[in-house]
């Protein structure tokens, strides 16, 4: 579904992301843990095309992203939730569901209705605040619209930015949850995450980010035997 070769990207002459090769294939959680500064979230800013591609390509869906601006992304089936949440708070949670489906609006405006009230279903919680104010809600609430504004335009590869950031661990336990029904209902999964325990616990997957660099990478049972990442991102080290 997704391949990345070779990607080298950053920011003006800061070069962030060195020769970066990894894929997603459907229907897998594949997880990406990492330091804060690692790259992690520069690499899906480039993949949904908030940051241009230096070097390298990336394909998704056998479709080359190199020069598609992020609208016409997320219109090919690749959505992102992002790092921070980044809900819209002056508007309404029904209003911030509604501009997550924009890229429906033109050929089912129906859909809209039926996706929001799937997300009702996915998460409850929101249609009890489907008049509230986004920027009203708690954090948790606030990560539960910024998946549902993401899943609102249908996509087929769902990627993640740190879901679990500032949430209470009952929160996160119900997220990443959501985020294995997501994986069940067919969708595919790119997450990033410093909870790496948590992240590889539900993953099929996972790599290792470091300077920019994967530096490991593997099935996460055998990562989470990995005595560099259980002494780095896991906070112990068995014998």
């Amino acid at each position: 579904m997704l391949r990345v070769r070779n990607l080298e990207a950053g920011y003006g002459k800061l070069r962030v992301l060195k020769r970066i090769s990894m894929h997603v294939d459907p229907g897998e959680i594949v997880t990406i843990i990492g330091a804060n500064g690692a790259g992690k979230t520069t690499l899906l800013h480039t993949i949904i095309g908030l940051v241009k591609i230096g070097s390298g390509e990336i394909l998704f869906q056998e479709n080359n992203l190199r020069k598609i601006e992020p609208e016409k992304v997320v219109a090919l089936g690749c959505s992102l939730v992002p790092e921070g949440r980044q809900v819209f708070s002056t508007m309404t949670v029904e209003e911030n569901l509604t501009l997550g489906g924009y890229v429906l609006a033109k050929k089912d405006k129906n859909g809209i209705r039926r996706e929001i009230a799937r997300m009702y279903e996915l998460f409850p919680v929101l249609q009890e605040r489907a008049r509230q104010l986004a920027g009203t809600l708690s954090g948790g609430e606030q990560q539960m619209l910024a998946m549902g504004r993401a899943l609102m335009a249908r996509p087929s590869l769902v990627m993640m930015d740190e879901p679990s950031t500032g949430l209470a661990p009952l929160i996160v336990k119900n997220i990443f949850q959501v985020i294995q029904q997501l994986r069940e209902e067919g969708k595919t999964v790119l997450l990033v995450e410093q909870n790496a325990k948590a992240a590889l616990g539900i993953a099929d997957r996972g790599y290792v980010l470091e300077t920019g660099k994967i530096i490991l990478q593997g099935t996460s049972e055998d990562l989470l035997r990995n005595r560099d990442v259980q002494r780095a991102y896991l906070g112990r080290e068995t014998n």
